[in-house]
């Protein structure tokens, strides 16, 4: 028996999120006495070690173009059935992030599974039932749910489960599922939405985010954050009003309605804070709102908070951690 895991390449790496959900995969298997298996798509060579550090004992690895037509995710999901079907699974896990929230439910229904979806920590074992932690009502509270369905599907939230670093060497299988998904209609090409932004990282898998709201007036001085992330390595994002306003494209809106993140810093730059905003970011280690609005929503939920004009005061920072990093 072992504990499958769907994992995800992105541009001839793993994604975070993926050795994450394989570290999670882990901590299930140490406690149960089984083993980890992974299942992927053209996996580039370079990528096994990392997938072995993370704690997979096996990798079978499906060739092909899936993305030759709109039944991706079916051909997915099936492939992931019949890996479970193979290694007499009973836990399957996905990460949290735009290809797990599709293929998770869809192989739970074919399993006839429960699911939980957004796990923030590691389970706790009963028997033959997991119980698992995730966040509820916007991330306001936190709930503890239990499975003891024969098979179980979890998908596990971004930046919520340390990576392991177990430095095993997998074994490395071709896999052919049983069947793929035709459509009746084709894609003459496409473009995945990488949700990247400064610093080429997809902004679900920065630790560090520096993201600015309308207090910054004008695209003209999206600068102001681009020099600070620049200086500290972060990501950058924005607010729903700067993306709607066509500042800064909406694959970098963070928030309920864009991409939830749980970086360990979050920097906001003149935003106030609506609950819809922070619905995406409470779930980050630690908050810093810059504002000049000493009433500002945002406030209430920060770690530290500086009352003032960014355009002041984002210089300085710059410039001091510039300074800092120049003693180094």
């Amino acid at each position: 028996m072992s504990i499958v895991v769907y994992i995800e390449p992105h541009k001839g790496k793993v994604k975070k999120a993926s050795l994450e959900a394989v570290s999670y995969a882990a901590n299930i298997a140490q406690q149960t006495g089984t083993s980890v298996t992974a299942v992927t798509f053209n996996i580039p060579q370079d990528c096994i070690s990392d997938i072995g550090n993370a704690g997979a004992d096996k990798i079978l690895n499906v060739e092909g173009d899936i993305y030759s037509n709109t039944s991706s995710i079916k051909t997915i999901a099936n492939a992931v059935t019949d890996v479970v079907k193979a290694e007499q699974a009973t836990v399957i896990v996905f990460p949290f992030d735009g290809s797990g929230q599709a293929v998770a439910p869809y192989v739970a229904a074919k399993e006839k599974a429960g699911i939980i979806a957004g796990a923030s920590e590691f389970p706790k074992i009963n028997g033959d039932t997991l119980e698992i932690k995730k966040n509820v009502y916007s991330g306001k509270a936190s709930a503890v749910y239990a499975i003891n369905s024969s098979v179980k599907v979890i998908s596990v939230l971004p930046n919520s489960v340390p990576l392991a670093n177990v430095g095993k060497t997998p074994e490395v299988a071709a896999f052919q599922p049983s069947k793929t998904v035709s459509s009746s209609v084709k894609l003459d090409n496409f473009k995945i939405n990488d949700d990247v932004a400064h610093g080429g990282v997809p902004i679900p898998d920065a630790e560090l985010v520096v993201s600015g709201g309308r207090g910054l007036k004008g695209p003209e001085n999206w600068g102001l954050v681009e020099d600070l992330a620049h200086v500290l390595g972060a990501a950058t994002a924005c607010s729903r009003p700067v993306a709607d306003s066509d500042w800064r494209p909406h694959h970098e809106h963070v928030g309920q309605t864009g991409l939830a993140i749980r970086p360990n810093l979050y920097i906001a730059i003149g935003i106030s804070g609506a609950i819809q905003h922070l619905a995406g970011v409470n779930g980050s280690k630690t908050i810093v709102v810059i504002n000049n609005d000493p009433e500002a929503p945002f406030f209430k939920s920060a770690d530290y908070g500086i009352v003032g004009d960014a355009f002041k005061i984002v210089p300085k920072l710059t410039e001091a951690l510039k300074n800092f990093k120049a003693k180094q």
